[in-house]
């Protein structure tokens, strides 16, 4: 992917000084990976909304009437449905959050819905913004002076090189990319997933938002969301399915390659070198969830164990004989290698009660 990244900003000339990447380097990852701290995001930007327009109220009562068992919130739908809703939404995000979004793109808060993230996905997917018009705005803000460097490639990489790739994977692989599913998942989708009643504060907190807004950002999806349902060992297919069901940006040719693939490592390595595997120590560093939550992140075994410590190290258990294929994945293995086997045992047998209470 990293590859096709850089072969398209040549090709579109976004970020390039003659044949070299300006500012020296390719991405900024390394600058881009910043949390909140103790102190958390402060006054943040408000996003744009729209009030529902005629046509959209229609639909909503359409709904309500139609689907009124279904499971989501009505009330506040804000997102836009206009191309110049769209051109609005993209503006406000350039001119108030894009300078942030680099810095803090993976962090998380308790609470907050939308930090510094674009909020301009649906109307991507939806047709209402051409995905050029887009990086043009976001490079333009960097050239101004309005955006650092870090920020605007951040955001850029996100639209023209992995939004790209997902669409070539798509189109390349299906209809037979639907049904991979090397990892052999078989569970069920936890019944929370529609509810979010659950005491895992950071599940809590990305399902309720969900179902509030048709919204998640990319990490809380990933990392969280999806995290969990890859270390139970949801059955790929029930996965995508639940992201193609609650998220108003979830389009299938962008939505699929990115659940089976990146978050649910179901095609083996297609998308993504390794499977993004990570215990509650990750949420805990990116966030402030851990602080209330009734589980520790730091502990695998006993009452207060949180269920992503203990299915984290169940899940490089269980597919230690193809991971160690990995490269990538042996500093984990290697520490998965330090627990004793008594240690083990343990891990496996509580991860077995959380999946039966799943």
């Amino acid at each position: 992917q990293e590859f096709f990244y850089r072969e398209l900003r040549q090709k579109t000339g976004v970020l390039m000084d003659g044949k070299k990447p300006v500012g020296g380097q390719w991405n900024f990852d390394e600058e881009n990976r910043g949390s909140f701290g103790k102190q958390g995001p402060g006054k943040l930007p408000p996003p744009l909304r729209f009030e529902p327009d005629e046509i959209t109220l229609d639909v909503m009562a359409l709904v309500k009437d139609q689907l009124r068992h279904n499971p989501g919130e009505l009330n506040s739908f804000g997102w836009p449905v206009t191309r110049n809703q769209a051109l609005q939404a993209l503006d406000s995000f350039i001119q108030n959050r894009l300078p942030f979004f680099g810095l803090y793109q993976d962090a998380m808060w308790e609470g907050e819905v939308w930090l510094y993230h674009s909020h301009i996905s649906s109307a991507l997917n939806l047709k209402l913004l051409n995905p050029r018009e887009v990086v043009d705005a976001a490079e333009k803000a960097y050239q101004q002076g309005l955006v650092p460097l870090p920020a605007a490639e951040g955001f850029i990489r996100q639209v023209l090189g992995w939004r790209e790739y997902v669409r070539g994977i798509y189109w390349t692989l299906m209809p037979a990319y639907l049904e991979r599913n090397d990892m052999l998942a078989s569970a069920k989708l936890p019944a929370f997933y529609w509810t979010g009643k659950t005491d895992m504060a950071c599940m809590r907190d990305a399902l309720q938002q969900t179902l509030a807004h048709g919204y998640a950002h990319h990490i809380q999806r990933l990392m969280v969301t999806g995290l969990y349902a890859l270390l139970l060992g949801v059955a790929p297919k029930e996965v995508h399915e639940w992201y193609l069901s609650v998220y108003v940006d979830a389009v299938e040719w962008v939505e699929l390659p990115n659940t089976l693939g990146m978050s649910q490592f179901a095609d083996g390595g297609v998308m993504a070198s390794k499977p993004y595997v990570a215990s509650g120590k990750y949420i805990d560093r990116m966030s402030n969830h851990c602080k209330a939550c009734k589980f520790n992140p730091a502990l695998a075994t006993g009452e207060t164990a949180c269920p992503f410590t203990t299915l984290y190290w169940d899940y490089l258990n269980r597919h230690v004989d193809v991971l160690a294929k990995n490269p990538r994945m042996l500093m984990q293995l290697k520490n998965l290698n330090r627990l004793s086997e008594t240690t083990r045992t343990e891990i496996t047998n509580q991860a077995k009660r959380i999946k039966n209470a799943s």
